[in-house]
């Protein structure tokens, strides 16, 4: 498999603090989860100077194990249900613990953040008994804990299917087999398997698993059932998060677009054709993009609002929209707020940065992001003085818009029909 780098032997974390570290200082700690779906990304691809600078944090970028490596779930190995890279997780969780101090943070304020697949290893986390106490806060960018990840039997009949495809369904040591697999083959075995754009994040085979005992419920389950680790959220996303997933797919027609609506939500199908018709939109592909990016079966906005409610019960929660427009046309597309957009406005992306560099109103945006996200790392609440408060999400389900435009509650569930989506399967 092209593109491999580094090796299963890669838990390994970048620590990034202020120089000027007072002696006996104790800054609070945020550590991030990449994204990539968990089959890619890393965390050399996030410099953290300027998150820990601005917001004087000590910052903590981790790597976990990826695909197969991370996630095959196959009984012959153990009965983990293949949550290895979450083990990983709670491994940096607990490095930090041990370790914060001698760097200037604060062992006891640790703010667990991440997005896309790393906003998802979040949600485990927080319904994970192995990282119980390890952190104090959460932050999940574009990654709802309401979408399901696969149930132990789903993802045993995936690690099936992958055992098979390695040669070694009948090996007289299975495990022994598959230990013996290099990384480009376990890492290539079940390449595209779930990933259609109108999918759902549980039709993926390298996922956190279910039903487990790292993972008891389902991340929405233990959130709505109150199992979940009871501490502040920070939780939301971009506004045209599957924009950029769409664009991929190249041109789609009427018909195209009719054909996926009837895959994807069968006997459905109809209703959601008449709430997005193409009439409505410049192409079929930005209708699309807007049903999936509002159903968010795979990363979308009703499942945030979802988990936003469910966790406003027993404790604080602040939600928000990213929803600046990149200004990005791809073969006539338009990418608007894409997925991915709000991370150079954190972070200095050093190995791959497809988004617009930042204008000087950006900037100051991005240094409002970065007081948000530092006070919340602080106290469990983003609000101070010199930005727009931020109202708690609550028994009003206040989200904010952030834009240059202007930072200020959206009409968020009636923008993306989150009222129409609740009475769909999901």
């Amino acid at each position: 498999m092209a593109g491999i780098i580094g090796a299963e032997d890669c838990l390994y974390l970048d620590v990034t603090v202020p120089r000027n570290v007072r002696p006996r200082e104790r800054m609070p700690v945020l550590l991030w989860l990449h994204g990539g779906g968990f089959v890619s990304g890393a965390a050399q691809e996030y410099d953290g100077a300027r998150l820990a600078t601005s917001g004087r944090l000590m910052v903590v970028t981790v790597n976990y194990r990826l695909g197969a490596l991370g996630f095959l779930s196959a009984p012959a190995l153990d009965p983990s249900g293949g949550n290895y890279g979450l083990m990983d997780q709670a491994t940096a969780l607990r490095w930090v613990r041990r370790n914060a101090a001698r760097f200037g943070g604060d062992p006891h304020h640790v703010t667990l953040a991440g997005q896309s697949a790393g906003a998802r290893a979040v949600c485990a986390q927080l319904a994970s008994p192995i990282s119980r106490g390890l952190f104090n806060r959460a932050i999940t960018q574009s990654g709802a804990c309401d979408n399901q990840v696969p149930t132990l039997a789903a993802a045993q009949t995936f690690g099936a299917r992958a055992t098979e495809e390695l040669g070694c369904a009948t090996a007289a040591d299975v495990a022994a087999c598959l230990r013996q697999r290099t990384p480009a083959e376990l890492l290539a075995t079940l390449a595209g398997v779930g990933r259609q754009v109108n999918g759902r994040m549980s039709d993926r085979p390298w996922n956190p698993v279910a039903g487990t005992s790292i993972l008891p419920e389902q991340p929405g389950d233990a959130l709505r059932h109150g199992s979940a680790a009871r501490v502040p959220l920070l939780i939301g996303g971009t506004h045209d998060e599957m924009r950029g997933f769409v664009s991929g797919e190249g041109a789609v027609t009427t018909d195209e677009y009719r054909a996926m609506m009837n895959e994807t939500f069968g006997d459905d199908a109809s209703v959601v054709l008449a709430e997005y018709p193409t009439a409505d939109y410049d192409s079929p592909a930005l209708a699309l993009a807007t049903v999936l990016s509002d159903w968010g079966g795979s990363i979308g906005a009703c499942p945030v609002l979802r988990t936003a409610e469910a966790a406003s019960a027993d404790r604080p929660v602040y939600a928000y929209e990213f929803a600046e427009d990149s200004g990005q046309v791809a073969d006539g597309f338009p990418l608007g707020s894409c997925h991915g957009l709000d991370l150079p406005y954190l972070w200095e992306l050093t190995t791959w940065n497809p988004y617009p560099a930042l204008t000087a109103e950006q900037q100051r945006l991005s240094a409002t992001i970065i007081d948000y996200w530092s006070a919340f790392a602080r106290t469990g609440n983003p609000n101070g003085s010199g930005r727009p408060t931020w109202p708690e999400f609550g028994s009003t389900g206040t989200v904010i818009e952030l834009s240059t435009s202007g930072i200020a509650p959206t009409p968020y569930a009636a923008q993306h029909r989150c009222g129409f989506w609740a009475g769909l399967p999901r």
